[in-house]
């Protein structure tokens, strides 16, 4: 049973900086398993904004490109997005998701193909 703990969100004024990061536990040594950064603002659907592949590759939202940068530790699990110049269009529940791959990760920021979410923890950007 795969488990995803987030932490790290909080408030901050626009231009500030947060760290988010990702906890994965009960990950199986059959799989590789992909991860993406997920947010999701009151009424709006869920968005991908960060995704890496199996060469280490990110992915972003345009959004986000020069902004937020994704980073990896497999060695302890861990997924990390340090999100840089904060803007209120930031504020957001910000999700963790990962999902077991036989072969390969391509960074995809789709929400449906990802099978184990974290509960999200929360951004909020003031003005």
């Amino acid at each position: 049973q795969v488990s995803l703990v987030e932490s790290g969100g909080g408030s901050v004024q626009t231009g500030g900086s947060l760290r988010l990061s990702c906890a994965a536990t009960g990950l199986s040594s059959t799989y590789k398993y992909c991860f993406a950064w997920f947010r999701q603002a009151p009424g709006q659907e869920r968005e991908g904004i960060a995704g890496i592949d199996s060469n280490g590759k990110t992915t972003y939202t345009d959004s986000v490109k020069g902004r937020f940068t994704l980073s990896q530790d497999s060695a302890e699990n861990q997924l990390y997005l340090q999100m840089d110049s904060l803007k209120p269009e930031d504020s957001a529940m910000y999700y963790c998701a990962a999902r077991a791959a036989l072969v390969y990760c391509n960074g995809e920021l789709v929400a449906n193909r990802y099978n184990d979410w974290g509960q999200g923890t929360q951004v909020t950007v003031s003005s």
